[in-house]
């Protein structure tokens, strides 16, 4: 990011524009909406500005800008449409201590003005750092369509109620009283009756929420899927959206970690096989402190919780606790390893049962029906893979599996650095050696014939 967003504060303050064209209209019918103080410094000047300038809104000085014309300004902008004055601008404000932007001159400017949703008091800027304006247009018209014009009405009558509002407890109780009524009560009221009605539901709503008990804590099992954001469930995105405290797995990626509300406390509860690992007993321990201290928890495991998640020891001490809990599924990461792969985890003919299996236990590595899975045709999705694809190998092969038996291992499964490596039986162990990321086995299963011809070879070990 070569651009830090922020928003300045601008009232009363000085923004000078020098320039009297085109760009400086353009410009101008934005700054105008604010509540500096704007002056506007060129030769020429286009008959709007000069209407402008008679109606108070801002002052025209008809000159060349001059050193000292930047002086306690908070921004210049060089509208000139000329490279050299622009240029010369610039030098000049910035030697009084200005901030500049030359219009439609990105590389020499210290900032840029963003495509601006405006619901005063409510303002959403949409910037690409000039990298695509058509772009920033396209998603401002979007807002502009899908935002109610009873949004700014809502946003000002609620900035004027919030001195009574800090009646509420401060935390979740404040946020589920803003919640209600900007999401509820406010909207209703605002457009049957406008802002005094507005206003008088607030009052209602307050006082309802002043003789209403504190909401419990409650904890949300959520699967965060396999690493794409974009694989995430609706009903995760709002769990995340909500919560106070996220209790995280390993596997979680940050990208996900990023649409938790930015309020919400962030904590780490990583297991790895065979390495630095996070106590369950703990996990647990962590899950029940912060709901009984009334946070909204959500638990947050990579995949499906219900599939390797050790869910049931977490339910278990939560109804111990007496804490009301629920489920959120995620997609498990052997669904989507097969879709990386465009094979179908089952298919007629071929094989109507399939195994999820683990590599290694709590005791090591895992046992299972070694015999059945040898048998031709058999499909099994091996999560925790890696490090026990030696072992894998050795049973399998010592069972009567066929040594050309196509398996797959798929690292970090669905991001961006996914890596698919096909392989046989006979190789496993060798190319298990030479991952670095997390990955399942996909036994009994290569990519699709025209898959692998799109994929890049390096892809395949």
């Amino acid at each position: 990011m070569q651009h830090f967003p922020i928003f300045l504060a601008v009232a009363g303050r000085r923004i000078v524009l020098a320039g009297g064209g085109d760009a400086a209209l353009a410009k101008l019918r934005l700054l105008l909406k604010t509540e500096a103080r704007l002056t506007v410094v060129a030769p020429e000047a286009a008959p709007e500005i000069h209407d402008w300038a008679a109606e108070g809104r801002l002052t025209l000085t008809l000159r060349a800008f001059e050193p000292g014309d930047g002086m306690c300004a908070s921004l210049v902008y060089a509208a000139s449409e000329d490279p050299e004055e622009d240029a010369r601008v610039r030098k000049l404000a910035q030697a009084d201590g200005a901030l500049v932007n030359i219009v439609d001159n990105l590389g020499d400017s210290q900032f840029i003005t963003p495509a601006i949703v405006d619901r005063d008091p409510v303002t959403i800027a949409i910037g690409t750092e000039g990298a695509a304006p058509v772009l920033a247009r396209s998603i401002k018209a979007d807002l502009e369509a899908k935002l109610s014009p009873l949004l700014g009405i809502l946003a000002r009558v609620g900035k004027s109620f919030r001195p009574k509002a800090e009646a509420l407890p401060m935390g979740r109780a404040r946020r589920d009283f803003w919640r209600d009524y900007y999401f509820g009560a406010g909207p209703a009221a605002a457009e049957a009756e406008g802002p005094q009605g507005a206003k008088a539901a607030l009052d209602r709503l307050l006082e309802r929420h002043l003789n209403t008990e504190a909401r419990a804590g409650s904890v949300a099992l959520v699967g965060a899927g396999p690493g794409d954001p974009e694989l995430l469930t609706l009903k995760a995105r709002k769990a995340l959206d909500e919560a106070d405290v996220v209790i995280y797995d390993r596997l979680v990626t940050p990208e996900i970690l990023e649409l938790a509300r930015r309020e919400a406390v962030l904590v780490y509860a990583g297991k790895e096989g065979f390495g630095a690992s996070t106590a369950q007993a703990d996990i647990n321990a962590l899950i029940v402190t912060h709901a009984k201290a009334g946070a909204q928890v959500v638990r947050l495991k990579s995949g499906d919780p219900a599939v390797y998640g050790r869910l049931d020891e977490e339910i278990d001490a939560l109804e111990a606790a007496q804490i009301p809990w629920r489920i959120v599924p995620g997609i498990t990461t052997a669904s989507a390893a097969a879709a990386g792969l465009g094979q179908s985890l089952t298919k007629r003919g071929r094989n109507s049962s399939l195994r999820f299996l683990t590599g290694h236990d709590t005791q090591g590595f895992a046992d299972h029906d070694w015999r059945a899975l040898a048998e031709p045709g058999q499909v099994a999705a091996i999560y925790m893979a890696k490090k026990a694809a030696r072992f894998l190998q050795g049973r399998l092969l010592m069972h009567g599996a066929a040594p050309a038996t196509p398996v797959t291992l798929i690292e970090n499964v669905s991001r961006a650095d996914q890596r698919i490596h096909a392989t046989d039986l006979n190789a496993l162990g060798e190319v298990a050696q030479r991952l670095s990321g997390p990955a399942i086995l996909m036994y009994g299963l290569a990519p699709r014939e025209a898959r692998a011809a799109l994929t890049d070879l390096k892809e395949f070990a």
